[in-house]
C-alpha cells in the first residue's frame, strides 16, 4: 500500500512537471502572428522615417554647398587682394602647403581636395573666368563667376547656386545655372 502510494505521487509530479514545462515552453518564444505584427510595425515607421532623412541629407548638401561658395568667393577676394585679378580655374585656389610658397597657380587659400575635384557634398563647383585685362604686363581676370550644382538633382540637392566678385549668392530652383532668386 505505501508503495502505491509513492508511486501515485511521482506520478502526479511528473504530470505538474510536465504541466508547468509545456506551458513555461509555450511562454518563452513568440507566435508567428506576433512576429509578423512587429514587423509590420516597423515598416510603417521606417516609410515615415527615410523620407524625412533623405529630406534632412539633402537640405545638409545645400546647407553646404551655400557655406562653401562663401568660402570659395572669400579665397577669390583674397587672391585678388594677393595677385591683382581673380583666380581661374577653381584649382588655382589650392595647392598643398607642403609643397613650398603660395603662387598664382597655387595660392593655398582653399582646401586642395575641392580645389582639385570641385566636388564636396553632392556638389560641383565651378569657377568661370570673366574678362582679362592687362596689368603689368601680366594678363589677369578681373571678374568670375561661380556655380555649384547638384550632382543628382533631386537628391544630393534641389538647387544650383551662382556667385559673382560682388559676393551677392542666388539660386536655381531647378538645380541648373540660371540663378535668379537671392538666397539670402
Amino acid at each position: 500500500m505505501m508503495t502505491e502510494r509513492i508511486s501515485q505521487c511521482l506520478s502526479f509530479r511528473s504530470e505538474a512537471e510536465e504541466s508547468a514545462s509545456s506551458s513555461l515552453s509555450k511562454e518563452l518564444g513568440f507566435t508567428l502572428i506576433e512576429l509578423l505584427i512587429v514587423m509590420s510595425i516597423m515598416l510603417i515607421i521606417m516609410a515615415f522615417a527615410v523620407p524625412q532623412m533623405l529630406k534632412v541629407k539633402k537640405t545638409a548638401d545645400e546647407t553646404s554647398a551655400i557655406q562653401s561658395i562663401r568660402t570659395i568667393s572669400s579665397a577669390e577676394s583674397s587672391y585678388n587682394g594677393s595677385y591683382s585679378g581673380y583666380a581661374c580655374p577653381l584649382s588655382s585656389l589650392g595647392g598643398d602647403p607642403k609643397s613650398g610658397a603660395p603662387s598664382a597657380t597655387a595660392a593655398q587659400l582653399l582646401d586642395p581636395t575641392l580645389a582639385a575635384t570641385g566636388q564636396k557634398s553632392g556638389y560641383t563647383f565651378t569657377v568661370t573666368c570673366g574678362s582679362k585685362v592687362t596689368i603689368n604686363n601680366q594678363d589677369v581676370y578681373n571678374s568670375y563667376t561661380l556655380t555649384a550644382v547638384p550632382q543628382t538633382v533631386g537628391k544630393t540637392g534641389d538647387r544650383g547656386f551662382c556667385s559673382d566678385e560682388n559676393n551677392i549668392i542666388k539660386f536655381d530652383p531647378a538645380g541648373a545655372t540660371n540663378c535668379t532668386q537671392s538666397a539670402q
